[in-house]
């Protein structure tokens, strides 16, 4: 097996601004290798008395529709029957 072929992994802060909401998990941005996007310039002081690379991020499990269950529901015969009324367009079993 090649030596040396795997980014360094770390400990990263994710910070999630709409949601008001940050975690600490391990990931591989936290490391200064070649080909590697860069450590995060940011850092931020955690609960534990530690200072992290923080990420902020748009959206997260804390903000997205889909976990937080605020998705909303699409009334796609209303959508169906709307377009038929703009556009003119007939019932085809009346014709």
């Amino acid at each position: 097996m090649k030596q040396d072929i795997h980014p360094g992994y770390g400990w990263v802060v994710f910070r999630d601004a709409s949601a008001d909401v940050a975690f600490l998990t391990r990931s591989t941005l936290a490391a200064d290798n070649p080909g590697n996007p860069g450590r995060p310039e940011k850092t931020v002081a955690w609960a534990d008395g530690n200072t992290y690379p923080v990420v902020d991020v748009e959206i997260s499990s804390a903000s997205h529709p889909f976990y937080t269950g605020n998705a909303r529901v699409v009334d796609t015969a209303g959508r169906v029957e709307k377009f038929n009324r703009r556009y003119g367009r007939q019932d085809r079993s009346t014709r």
